[in-house]
């Protein structure tokens, strides 16, 4: 079993930087597929970037340059760095983890595992 707690969340002006974290515990070896997802008020789930099995990350068109996720597998550490906020991106994000090949990129049905969520207001 599998679990991911995010951290890091919190509120910043338009323009800021906020750096998110996913720790797993638990049976982690055969992780492949990892994303981050957010949902603002009144909105579905949506995917914002996703890193593959073979290292391939894929961001939202909506924080292509400004978001980086990256991953540390010796700390089983997921991150997502948010620059140049703004306040759109608003929601709570979740971290989602995978053990089935192909990875799917931003369709949430494909990952196993999920973590509580950070809540992120940028106003």
């Amino acid at each position: 079993h599998v679990q991911l707690v995010e951290s890091g969340g919190g509120s910043v002006q338009p323009g800021g930087s906020l750096r998110l974290s996913c720790a797993a515990s638990g049976s982690t070896a055969s992780r492949v597929c990892v994303a981050w997802f957010r949902q603002a008020p009144g909105k579905e789930r949506e995917g914002v970037a996703s890193i593959d099995s073979v290292g391939t990350i894929s961001y939202a068109d909506s924080v292509q340059g400004r978001f980086t996720i990256s991953q540390d597998n010796a700390k089983a550490t997921l991150y997502l760095q948010m620059n140049s906020l703004k306040p759109e991106d608003t929601a709570i994000y979740f971290c989602a983890a995978s053990f089935q090949l192909p990875c799917l990129g931003f369709d949430e049905r494909a990952y196993d595992y999920w973590g509580q969520g950070t809540q992120v207001t940028v106003s």
